[in-house]
């Protein structure tokens, strides 16, 4: 099988406005840092709208564009661990596809994990245009109390738009959970990782398809699979609230032995309700680490892959897809000068 240079994974929900501008911006920047050795793999994650359409006939053109249909929307992170299970690229660019992490940065990306020798690089945010003060207040807000919550230092204002080598990349697909926070898994693998700063740009059109509840969603995602904060926190509420419980009891007593004994009804039900929230928070936080174990227990498939238009090079090691749709190798386009002497088998 030959392993093409470069992989770039795109992600794709609800996204047909912008496929035919990403699919030559993301073609132009990969042709200019590897010439013809690269490969581009669109996963279409169950949209709405004509997003499979347009990749089908892309990739009719294209013989180095992949796109691969998976059965129904799974989300943003399992369409991302499909695509980087089923690429083939030495080296790997995960992108998104709004265009707000610009594809021509690929090239000085490529240049600074050669100078520092690094598996991973990945983008860290300066400045985010488009965005409302809400939405970066609360992204800031989220970083920075994941890195104080989690054992595994997470880089701030990083997202998944990314450069990784392939061991990286097959050590983070030895990491077979469902609930997945990429960039927290990729910061626990570890290898050699470097920032890279850049000015993340509007979305080129539509609307971005990670609302605020599907923020929170990944906000929890990250919490409970990095941190077992929540848990430790039944721990320290009972220390505090020992002490209070002691420091009331002087309270009680001080009273009685002053002959003013402590009255009134509304003081014990703030107890009362104060004590209750927090042991329903603390059941509620155990319920949800003991649903994804329960979750984790079925060992279902990662994915499923509906159809597949172009040649598939990677195994579906974390998900499922028919052998039916592989391409055989004699058909996968090779870059000038290489020869197929010695491939064979499916990929």
């Amino acid at each position: 099988m030959h392993r093409p240079a470069l992989s770039v994974v795109v992600p794709c929900y609800n996204e047909a406005a912008c496929l035919e501008v990403l699919h030559a911006r993301v073609s132009a920047a990969a042709r200019a840092a590897v010439g013809d050795d690269y490969e581009i793999v669109l996963v279409n994650d169950g949209s709405r709208d004509d997003s499979w359409a347009v990749m089908q006939r892309m990739a009719a053109a294209d013989p180095r564009l992949v796109a691969i249909n998976l059965s129904r929307n799974h989300g943003h992170q399992l369409a991302l661990t499909a695509g980087l299970d089923l690429c083939a690229g030495a080296q790997v660019l995960i992108i998104d596809a709004d265009l707000q992490d610009p594809p021509e940065l690929l090239a000085d990306m490529r240049a600074t994990m050669a100078a520092q020798d690094a598996d991973v690089v990945y983008a860290v945010r300066r400045k985010r245009e488009g965005e409302t003060l809400f939405k970066r207040a609360t992204a800031a807000i989220f970083y920075r109390l994941l890195d104080r919550m989690t054992d595994t230092p997470i880089p701030l204002d990083a997202g998944d738009f990314r450069l990784i080598s392939r061991r990286a990349l097959d050590a983070l697909l030895s990491l077979p959970e469902q609930a997945r926070f990429i960039r927290g898994m990729v910061a626990w693998i570890g290898f050699r990782q470097v920032p890279f700063a850049y000015d993340r740009a509007e979305r080129h059109a539509g609307d971005t398809s990670y609302p605020l509840g599907k923020m929170l969603g990944l906000a929890f995602d990250a919490v409970t699979g990095f941190s077992t904060a929540p848990l430790r926190f039944a721990s320290h509420a009972s220390v505090i609230l020992a002490g209070c419980s002691l420091l009331l009891l002087f309270y009680i007593a001080w009273g009685f032995f002053q002959g003013s004994p402590v009255q009134g009804w509304t003081s014990t039900m703030l107890v009362v309700v104060v004590l209750s929230s927090i042991q329903m928070f603390v059941l509620g936080m155990i319920g949800e680490y003991l649903g994804r174990l329960y979750i984790e227990a079925k060992r279902r498939p990662l994915y499923l892959v509906a159809d597949v238009a172009g040649p598939v090079q990677g195994k579906a090691t974390l998900g499922f897809r028919e052998k039916g749709m592989s391409v055989p190798p004699s058909s996968i386009p090779l870059p000038p000068g290489k020869r197929k002497d010695g491939e064979g088998g499916e990929a």
